[in-house]
Parts: structure tokens; sequence; C-alpha cells
């Protein structure tokens, strides 16, 4: 964790958005791998750790903003627990790391939160996505589960988000090192690359990276030699020559602060003529997207611009016709580029996600599209510096939406119906980096990972 005064002042920061009530901060539960003994790895709640920074199961934390009061809420273990866990360190000991001077049982906040309700104080909580904290806070709160979602503090998920989204250095630094374990996944994958390899021998050497030199992989493996899905956690294909393999991995370490890379990759080593040409429009895409990157600049407009870079890209090659800029206006692309440029990263791989996407990601001033392919931009503000993104833009060529788009003969005037057909068994590219929003520009973190075609070749060998 990091020192006792930077989560002091974390807390500090968030009570100055309210005038009173309480700030609940629950943490994460174990969960049952396939009995209750056995369970999954434990991941704490990510808002929990931001200003609390324990990473044990079974605790809450409550800022009291009327009686001044800060309380973490847990359980010291007994000997039964000692007996299979050894000694553990007090619930006492282990807030004093992060300032905390209030302790008392988890049983105890049931009393706490009663006396508040019964007096009409308000209780501010974050929207809870596991199901053992749903149904904790609804007996908490006596609140419906299906009605919690309904009764999140707006203003407390305000006020987390404009906390999270600007990171610290200490954050930056952190993810640095994560995309540098990233580097050694994702080169490990590229000399791994041959005909005959299965994917799932790849994926399970790469997680094998990431939690050896981390703390896990930040989001399930994706790697596929079918990257025309754009999320394929299927691993059971065995590599041949000719396609391509995207690989989307990256890990967290145990501070959980995360790293999001995507590399793709000609099975055997050498890009043929093809999966050049697309593995360069893609590359240009991404490389125009990050130069594009500054303080007050809409996201949404570097996602329109990566939009058009492809659609000149595709018009190159034939794919397709027309004024490229004028086809990207129209959604055109997205025949090829159906998804968002990117996303905030940080604590979580997609951070404060839980929090609401338009809340985290949309304002009055730039509204979500409901457009196809537009609508799928998580994140369409103005940046701001201290913000860390992803740029991931890419071409895929998915038979089954071609066939309805040429059945429609939709946007014909910018689509080469006839040359894309050639492309249906191609699968999909994408390039994922990491950016930092500095005063000046962007800065991709960490060690670089070969992106070009003679880096991916040479880094193939």
């Amino acid at each position: 964790m990091f020192a006792t005064d930077v989560y002091v002042e974390r807390r500090k920061k968030i009570r100055e958005g309210f005038p009173g009530g309480i700030l609940l901060f629950p943490g994460n539960q174990e969960v049952p791998f396939n009995y209750p003994a056995n369970t999954y790895a434990f991941r704490q709640d990510s808002n929990f750790s931001y200003f609390f920074g324990l990473d044990h199961p079974n605790l809450a934390g409550i800022i009291d903003l009327d009686e001044n009061k800060e309380w973490i809420f847990g359980n010291d273990v007994d000997l039964d627990d000692i007996i299979w866990m050894g000694k553990q360190p007090s619930i006492k000991d282990q807030a004093a790391l992060v300032g905390v001077i209030n302790t008392a049982p988890l049983k105890d906040i049931v009393t706490l939160i009663a006396e508040a309700r019964k007096k009409g104080r308000v209780i501010h909580f974050a929207p809870p996505y596991r199901g053992e904290t749903i149904l904790w806070l609804s007996d908490l709160l006596g609140i419906p589960h299906a009605d919690l979602r309904k009764n999140v503090s707006t203003e407390l998920v305000k006020n987390i988000v404009n906390l999270r989204m600007k990171k610290e250095a200490r954050e930056i630094a952190e993810m640095e090192k994560m995309v540098d374990v990233a580097y050694l996944m994702h080169t490990t994958a590229m000399r791994m690359a041959k005909p005959g390899v299965v994917e799932q021998e790849i994926a399970g050497t790469i997680e094998g990276i990431a939690i050896s030199r981390g703390g896990a992989v930040s989001f399930p493996v994706i790697l596929s030699i079918n990257g025309q899905t754009l999320h394929n956690h299927h691993h059971g294909n065995t590599l041949t020559e000719g396609r391509m393999m995207v690989v989307d991995a990256g890990c967290e370490n145990n501070l959980h602060y995360a790293s999001d890379i995507t590399r793709t990759v000609p099975v055997g080593g050498k890009f043929n003529p093809r999966q050049r040409g697309i593995y360069e429009v893609v590359l240009n895409a991404n490389l125009k997207a990050i130069q594009a990157v500054k303080p007050g600049v809409p996201f949404r407009d570097i996602h329109l611009l990566a939009a058009t870079e492809i659609a000149r890209g595709l018009t190159a090659l034939g794919i397709m016709k027309g004024d490229p800029e004028e086809a990207a206006r129209k959604g055109a692309h997205t025949l090829f580029f159906p998804h968002g440029l990117g996303h905030p990263v940080g604590l979580d791989v997609h951070d404060l996600e839980g929090m609401g996407e338009n809340i985290v990601g949309y304002d009055e001033e730039v509204i979500r599209s409901k457009e196809f392919g537009l609508a799928f931009l998580r994140f369409g503000r103005k940046l701001q510096e201290h913000f860390v993104m992803t740029i991931e833009p890419g071409v895929y060529f998915i038979p089954e939406l071609i066939d309805i788009w040429k059945k429609e003969n939709k946007l014909a005037e910018f689509i080469n119906y006839d040359r894309v057909e050639t492309y249906k068994d191609f699968g999909g590219i994408r390039i994922e980096d990491n950016i930092l929003v500095t005063a000046v520009g962007g800065r991709v973190l960490g060690k670089p990972i070969p992106k070009t075609v003679p880096e991916i070749e040479e880094a193939m060998q």
C-alpha cells in the first residue's frame, strides 16, 4: 500500500464535496469457486482500496461527516483462523496504517447505520456490482436489492470520478510497472505464435507471467486467430499460417493498478502483403490518435479522427471508396471499426466504469451518440491533464455484419462489397496503448512494446 498520508489526504478530498451525512464504502467479500471454503483469488473493491487501502475481505469503511469520524469495520481472526492462515495483524493495527483511528467488529456497522437512518441522516454509497455486496447493502440499508441502484448517491459517484480520473504521480508509476509486465506478456506471445501451437498454450503462459510479475491479469486474456470477435475468450484454435493473432491482455499489481495492451501479429512471424496492408491502416490510426491527445480535446473528436484515418486507409486499399471524411461522417467505417477508440484505465482496467459510463465519459457538453459504432464509445468528453486513456483502433471483417450490410446495400457509395467479400476470412486487427494526458500532449506509458511491422517481425524471431 502507499504511505499513510496518501489515504488520509484522499479521504480529506472526498469530504470536501459534502455538507454532511455518511459516506459508506463496502469492501469486497470472498467468493466461492465451487464450494464455500474454496474461493477465487480475493480482489478488493477499487473504491475501498483507493480511500482505505487495506486488501483484505470482509471490511467496510465509513466517513461520518457530521461526527468528523472515520471508521473501519472488520473482524479480528480467532484461533481457528490462525491455524489455517497464521497470525494476522489486528484490525486496529491495519487501520492505523491508513490513518484510521476508530475500528469495530463488522456487525457493529449495523447499529451505526440503524441509528443514522432513525435520525434521517443521508447515507451515500456508490453502485454495488457484486451479488454479495448487493444483498449485504440491502439488509444494512433496508432497501430492496432491486431498488439499490435507484438510491445510489449521484454526489458520491461524481466526487469519486473527479478524484480517481486524475492520476497521481505514484499511481502512474504503478501503472507503468504493469505496462512493463505487459511487455513481457506480449513479446512472449509473439515468440510463441507459430503454426501448430494451440491458443491456450500462449494464453496460459502469458497469464502466468502476470501472476508471477504482478498480481493477476487485469481482465480475462483475449487471444485468438478469430480476431473479428472483439472480446474472444475462446482459446481452442490451433494457429495456422496466414492468420493474424490478436492478443489483448494486461495485468494489475497488488495495489490493483492495471495495464491494458493489444498487439496483433502474423502467425509464423512474417506479414504477407494483405496482412501488412490492413495492419498499416490500423497502426496509422493508432499513431495519429495518440498525436492528437492533449488537454481540452474531446476524446470523441480523437475517435472520429481515427475513424477517418481508417476510412482513408481502407479506401487506398480499394475496400472502401468515395471521400473518406464523408464516409466517416456517415458511419461507413463502422462496418470495419464498430467499437469506441478507448476508455480510462487505472485502478480498474475499465477505470470507474462501474460508476456508470455516461457519468464517467460524458457531460452536458458532450452527449453520448445513439448511432451504431459511435454509441459504443465509452468516453467522449474533453480530456484533462493526468487522465490515462487507452487508444485502441481496429479493423475487423465480421462475416455476419458484412452479410447484413451487403443485403441492405447499406452505404454502398462508400463500400466496395465485392472487395470486402474477399476479406471475410481475414479476422481482425487491433492495436492498443495506454496514454497519459500531459500538459502538452500524450505520453505512451511503459517500455515500448513492438508495434511497427519491422519491430514485430524482429521480436517474433
